[in-house]
């Protein structure tokens, strides 16, 4: 599928994810939003609030277009880990999340062309073994954790660290396909 769909998403990893199902959006178009969460804001809204934001902001520079919009959320209770800043924050992030459970809330947002708007939020649980200092240091070094979602990519080095994962593994990635296939479907693209 190709035509009239914007991805309203600078992310590599979610072009790949939609194009391992055949989905090319005909534009790919970072949506420049302030992604600062509210204050008091869950996790979960926070994430379905930046996948609706992004899909608009994207929708009214591009009328007349479908705009998909996506924002992955890890969280470890209430705590939202954002993109590590530095190689301090995604060490903290790590010793966080070592032999704990967080989740992850992948918000998908599908913009018509009309300007209706269709939402969903994926939560998935991931459980990390207790990390060594030693395997901590290694995954720094590998410099996988910039510029991800609680300084991790589960499709990289940590997979080592994953003990159980319940629920959407292409979530944890960065796009929850079943659920935005699904949204796709009701806009009768696909």
């Amino acid at each position: 599928m190709t035509g009239r769909l914007i991805l309203a998403s600078g992310s590599p990893r979610r072009l790949e994810l939609l194009a391992q199902v055949g989905i090319y959006p005909c534009k790919v178009e970072a949506a420049g939003i302030d992604e600062t969460p509210c204050n008091k804001e869950s996790p979960r809204a926070l994430a379905n609030r930046l996948a609706g934001e992004k899909s608009h902001a994207v929708a009214i520079r591009f009328p007349g277009y479908l705009v998909l919009g996506a924002d992955t959320v890890v969280s470890c209770g209430r705590r939202v880990l954002d993109k590590a800043r530095d190689e301090g924050e995604a060490r903290r992030y790590l010793e966080l999340l070592s032999g704990r459970r967080h989740r992850v809330y992948g918000g998908i947002a599908v913009t018509g062309k009309t300007g209706t708007i269709s939402r969903r939020v994926v939560i998935t649980q991931v459980q990390f073994k207790r990390l060594s200092e030693r395997e901590i240091d290694n995954y720094i070094a590998t410099e996988e954790w910039r510029d991800k979602a609680g300084a991790y990519a589960i499709q990289g080095y940590v997979g080592a660290f994953v003990r159980k994962i319940n629920g959407s593994y292409t979530n944890v990635v960065g796009l929850p396909l079943y659920e935005t296939l699904a949204l796709l479907r009701g806009f009768t693209v696909i």
